[in-house]
């Protein structure tokens, strides 16, 4: 039964009944259309975080959410014991569209990566010859691939750690971006299976790496027979103005992680894939989830890729992440509360000159929502930047007029 509350009664609810494991800016949405989301008393905001870029496709895309509807209304789930008619037809899709003989499909971005972390052991172990139990992986400082078990093990975020132990081991860690420790423990270790990277570090505060970095890592697995594991949940499906943002190095990944903007944000679907030498050495009863692949899912996601496609929504990423960092620029030639501006497409941060303990981003981001745009602070000083990328011009230039006319009411 529909009721209405307002936005303080909404905030009041959650804070009694609900786990209080994330701290919300405080605004309590109602409706989502294109690039705009509506609060409870009806006012507009542009969403300049996107779901954490799986609204990439824009809140509520006409096609995606006649695609859901459709199929809730004829088959919601088989699970996996039984073949249903949208699975093989999605299967198609996503594999031929990125270049892959199989896709495994999950339902969230975590499941995903720890479904490439358990097929590079298994490939290690069956294919490499690597003796059991002795594979390791190596993963980069400051990343961020979810919030599971296994992957808190490998995260050097003391608050994602923090009493959450024993932790799983088999996992090195090395400094982002830096090419020569990659190379020496590739080098000094013949018991690595795979280097699982994030093209771009959303998280961490959109890092961009040197470029060439991700190109080198890539011939420097192949040449140590190590796996290339790329994670895409956040920068792939036309975020950063390609369609996955290891197309801006041309590499290709042994095995590559989607998820996110998969479905455009409308229903939770992520997908590993990778090709046959690597993928076949899971088998029946080896791996699976009772969600993943449902039709649901499959028709969803269908959707959600040819919109990107059809609308050409990595091309309008690029050109309107280019200017977006030229005005942001400008003005941060003479800015004295913002020292830079970062990213590629329409994945961007700014990084704002205080420490990571101020509140400083945190208040520009509450202004921001009362001037009418909505963004979210990372790791302290740093404010995220990622609009649905069904954005125009006209959109992105009066967004860009809200965020320096708000940073100038915290110039000192």
């Amino acid at each position: 039964m529909s009721q209405k509350i307002t936005s303080q009664q909404a905030i009041d609810l959650e804070e009694k009944h609900g786990a209080h494991n994330y701290h919300p800016l405080p605004v309590v949405l109602t409706k989502g259309e294109g690039v705009y989301v509506w609060d409870v008393e009806g006012k507009r905001y542009y969403d300049f975080l996107s779901a954490y870029s799986a609204v990439n496709q824009g809140h509520c895309h006409p096609k995606i959410v006649k695609a859901m509807t459709q199929q809730a209304e004829t088959l919601t789930l088989t699970s996996r014991a039984f073949y249903n008619d949208k699975l093989g037809l999605y299967e198609e899709k996503i594999t031929t569209l990125f270049g892959f003989d199989k896709v495994l499909p999950m339902n969230s971005g975590a499941e995903a990566v720890e479904t490439a972390l358990k097929l590079c052991r298994k490939w290690a172990y069956e294919k490499k010859g690597i003796t059991e139990n002795q594979a390791q992986i190596i993963v980069c400082e400051n990343n961020f691939h979810g919030r599971t078990t296994t992957i808190i093990s490998f995260s050097n975020d003391a608050e994602a750690r923090k009493n959450y132990g024993p932790y799983t081991d088999g996992f090195i860690q090395i400094e982002y971006d830096n090419i020569d420790a990659l190379r020496a423990i590739l080098e000094s270790n013949k018991n690595i299976a795979g280097f699982l990277v994030e093209p771009i570090q959303g998280e961490a505060g959109v890092y961009v790496p040197s470029t060439g970095y991700l190109a080198e890592a890539k011939l420097l697995c192949e040449q140590h027979n190590v796996l290339f594991i790329a994670d895409e949940v956040q920068t792939g499906i036309a975020r950063t103005g390609k369609m996955l943002a290891v197309d801006h190095e041309n590499v290709k990944p042994d095995i590559l992680v989607l998820g996110k903007a998969l479905s455009g944000g409308a229903y939770p679907v992520s997908a590993v894939l990778a090709n046959d030498a690597i993928m076949e050495v899971i088998k029946p009863g080896q791996h699976g989830s009772t969600f993943g692949g449902n039709p649901i899912a499959a028709a969803v996601a269908i959707a959600a890729l040819e919109v990107v496609e059809d609308e050409k929504l990595a091309e309008n990423a690029e050109r309107l992440g280019q200017l977006f960092r030229s005005k942001l620029n400008e003005y941060i030639e003479n800015s004295s509360i913002c020292n830079l501006v970062r990213g590629k497409g329409l994945l961007n941060a700014i990084l704002i000159n205080d420490s990571e303990e101020s509140e400083t981003a945190w208040n520009i981001c509450l202004a921001l929502r009362d001037n009418g745009l909505l963004a979210k602070p990372t790791h302290g000083n740093i404010i995220r930047f990622a609009p649905p990328l069904v954005m125009n011009e006209e959109q992105l230039l009066d967004c860009v007029r809200i965020i320096i006319e708000t940073l100038k009411q915290f110039e000192k």
